[in-house]
């Protein structure tokens, strides 16, 4: 899964990166600090996995991973080059979502590329750009369309969708909130849009703000109702505050979260809200060479589950032995399960679940 945190110059995009991979993007008080983007592989916090390690000791712990990109930062008029926009479009399209860092935060120290901080306008300043990047994919496939209609009269559905799609554009609205029913939207996931990917509004805020007082923060509010309006996500968070607590160990940062009455650190809650975004959740196996993660989508069938461990596992797939994690901790060990009759034999059909523990059986 791969991460793109997008938004104005000196939002805190860089700032938060740099909190979350720890992977020291350069961050300055001007724009266009970030010009390559800058990618960081960050493990996904699981404590299943410390659980099963205790239970295993093994000689590896792989947790999932997510991969963020820390894109520069978008200005007006981005979509027709300016402030090497086109680059920075394209960074965005290689995405499966993408993180959109709005500033909701005062502080005359930081400028700010428009003079002063209003969340609603900084948003849609971005969303304009990708909007109009999107009208001209959208009319260069009307017109493809319409050319092959005159030989395919099938394809009268699909370029009558993609006129309602540009005049949903044109209207200012984002392409993942047009409603349309199965083929319609297959046509939109080929259309390879910018607005049509999932969203994460992250409102960068003071860390009086994020700690004491979220619904007094107007601009936290109007990014709310918008993200509301486009069926995207949000989540609060002070990049500040992450760059603080992203140098402590795992004891250390417990304190420091509870001393600010804060049950969990912003890392967490964007990657939970991510997996959400994108339908994601996590298989498990275990043993004593290994106890790692995998990363599916839900609804996925166990052979295409073993499929993410090797190509021959789900070519040669005969069953998956299957505990849910809660029963397996329960019991106390794989043994325990089977006497209690808890590990299941499932066959092609099963579709996998959260946190199941598997162990694949398979013949090539």
């Amino acid at each position: 899964m791969k991460l793109g945190i997008v938004g104005l110059p000196n939002v805190g995009k860089s700032t938060l990166f740099n909190a979350i991979t720890n992977a020291g993007a350069q961050s300055a008080n001007y724009a266009f600090c970030t010009i390559e983007p800058n990618v960081g592989v960050v493990a996904v916090p699981d404590k299943r996995l410390d659980k099963l390690a205790q239970m295993y000791n093994p000689d590896k712990i792989t947790p999932a991973t997510i991969e963020f990109v820390d894109i520069a930062g978008l200005v007006k008029g981005a979509s027709k080059g300016e402030g090497l926009g086109n680059k920075f479009l394209s960074h965005i399209r290689e995405v499966d979502a993408i993180i959109h860092v709005v500033r909701c935060f005062e502080n005359d120290d930081i400028i700010h590329v428009d003079g002063s901080v209003n969340a609603l306008r900084d948003i849609e300043t971005i969303n304009l750009e990708l909007i109009f990047s999107d009208i001209e994919i959208v009319e260069r496939r009307i017109d493809r369309s319409s050319k092959a209609m005159k030989g395919d009269k099938s394809l009268a559905k699909e370029v009558d969708f993609l006129k309602r799609l540009k005049a949903w554009l044109e209207d200012g609205k984002p392409a993942r909130s047009i409603e349309c029913d199965e083929d319609e939207k297959a046509v939109l996931d080929t259309t390879a849009l910018l607005t049509s990917k999932p969203v994460i509004y992250a409102c960068n805020m003071s860390e009086e703000d994020f700690s004491g007082g979220l619904d007094k923060n107007e601009h936290f509010n109007n990014v709310k109702k918008v993200a509301a309006e486009e069926g995207a996500q949000v989540l609060p968070i002070c990049a500040e505050l992450e760059a603080e607590i992203s140098s402590l160990d795992k004891e250390e940062k417990e304190m420091f979260l509870s001393d600010l009455g804060i049950e969990q650190g912003g890392l967490d809650l964007l990657i939970q809200k991510s997996y959400d975004l994108l339908g994601l959740m996590s298989y498990l196996t275990a043993g004593k060479p290994e106890v790692r993660a995998w990363t599916i989508k839900k609804g996925t069938k166990a052979p295409q589950a073993a499929g993410k461990i090797h190509s021959d596992f789900e070519r040669g797939f005969i069953r998956a032995e299957v505990i849910s994690f809660d029963d397996l901790v329960a019991c106390g060990s794989m043994a325990a399960a089977k006497e209690k009759g808890l590990v299941r034999s499932e066959g092609k059909d099963y579709v996998m679940r959260d946190g199941d523990v598997v162990l694949f059986r398979f013949n090539v």
